[in-house]
């Protein structure tokens, strides 16, 4: 089975993933923060991945410890579960419509750094994020 789980705990934040690939769908989140949690039920849901995520974070200052800390782990968490690869084409792409977007993801897993994020914002917040 290809699963993790991965804690990571420091001055701001603690922070706990397990994850599924193999997984169905099933979502747990606890993150104080509604908006990222209905990010990542989407992406469990439609990517059929099994999630349970806890994180607590200095939310009274700001909400950026946490969601760094936590991409930080979850990242962790598919390497680990990715192993060693086998099996696994190296890259792949996906658009999707959404209601009013064409959103495009083009992932490669070859251990390589690297993110381009291109994208207009026509509001600065969503709710309280």
């Amino acid at each position: 089975m290809r699963s993790a789980k991965v804690t990571r705990n420091t001055l701001e934040t603690q922070i706990s993933v397990e994850l599924n690939l193999d997984g169905t769908g099933k979502v747990k989140l606890d993150t104080g923060l509604p908006f990222l949690e209905h990010m990542l039920d989407q992406i469990a849901r439609h990517g059929l991945l099994d999630l349970d995520i806890s994180a607590k974070g200095d939310l009274h200052i700001d909400a950026h410890h946490t969601v760094e800390d936590l991409g930080i782990t979850l990242g962790q968490a598919f390497n680990q579960a990715v192993g060693d690869k086998k099996g696994l084409r190296r890259y792949g792409h996906a658009y999707v419509p959404l209601d009013e977007a064409l959103s495009r993801v083009v992932l490669d897993i070859s251990g390589r750094p690297g993110l381009v994020f291109n994208a207009e914002f026509v509001r600065s917040n969503v709710g309280e994020f």
